[in-house]
């Protein structure tokens, strides 16, 4: 009776969710026509991140399929790579809060549409992971059961959503960890998008984004599940909360609500990266001394 007590409440929530965030797009007094349809990119694009990542985390947690680490990362890696090839020429393909914050900071983004896009990419989160949710959920209902869970009172499979901590970590090394694997993310987009930079052509950019990620994920996925963007965490985040998870799943059970870590670090992160790769390599590149 609970269970499906959850998919009514979910129906309710991701139908409202969805009519919001529809007419916030189609109001014609708050943005243009060419930035609602960056945003309906950004959307898109964000999802299928989601899509890939939690489907591949919900079948090796609630489904049982033999994932490892590496496997995982690099399903989210070739996810992001398709995120790109599908959102980069409607919207540049952000598809991260921090990655639009830095751009805009450091690059010319325009400011005015800082706001939109991260709407538009927490959505895309929160509507990828309530659709995988519905696609896994008979599957979440009876793994919580065989493990004796009871959703609310410990994180549990929340996390196939959304990023927690190591549990032997404490949460100023998860800010770092956060911190510095952002600043790599953002520095390395930014040298591989660079012209003058001498790199593969733009047509491997993304396929190479997405191994970054993977070799991220790999390298420090144990620590605090490579979050890297503030949208692929709180939209999961919001949708778990909802779902039934309750305050735990935004806390993730520490004395300081753990879901400003994956927000505030990533951020942090990004725009000491785009600062970094602009004014230590950027500026130092022999095309640009030449000039």
């Amino acid at each position: 009776m609970v269970f499906w007590q959850y998919q009514l409440e979910n129906i309710f929530i991701f139908k409202h969710f969805f009519i919001g965030f529809q007419s916030f797009l189609l109001k014609g007094n708050v943005m243009d026509r060419t930035l609602r349809n960056a945003c309906i990119g950004e959307f898109i694009g964000t999802a299928f991140i989601l899509f890939f990542g939690a489907g591949c985390v919900a079948a090796a947690q609630v489904a049982g399929a033999s994932f490892g680490l590496w496997e995982i990362a690099i399903v989210w890696g070739i996810g992001v790579s398709m995120a790109i090839y599908i959102s980069a020429g409607i919207s540049g393909a952000h598809l991260n809060p921090a990655v639009t914050i830095a751009l805009a900071a450091f690059y010319g983004f325009e400011k005015h549409k800082i706001l939109p896009y991260i709407i538009a990419q927490v959505a895309g989160a929160f509507c990828s992971v309530a659709l995988i949710y519905f696609m896994y959920s008979d599957l979440f209902a009876a793994a919580e059961a065989a493990q004796g869970l009871v959703r609310g009172e410990t994180v549990g499979f929340a996390g196939v959503f959304s990023t927690y901590p190591n549990p032997n970590i404490t949460l100023l090394t998860a800010f770092i960890v956060e911190f510095v694997i952002t600043a790599v993310l953002m520095s390395t987009i930014l040298a591989i998008g660079d012209d003058k930079n001498g790199l593969p052509n733009k047509a491997l950019a993304a396929l190479l984004i997405g191994l970054l990620i993977a070799v991220i994920g790999g390298a420090t996925g144990p620590l605090t599940g490579f979050a890297m963007n503030p949208a692929r965490d709180f939209g999961p985040k919001l949708f778990a909360f909802l779902a039934g998870w309750g305050e735990i799943a935004l806390t993730g059970g520490k004395e300081i609500p753990y879901f400003i870590i994956p927000i505030v670090a990533p951020i942090c992160g990004a725009l000491f990266g785009a600062w970094g790769y602009k004014n230590l390599i950027h500026k130092n590149l022999p095309a640009n001394i030449q000039e």
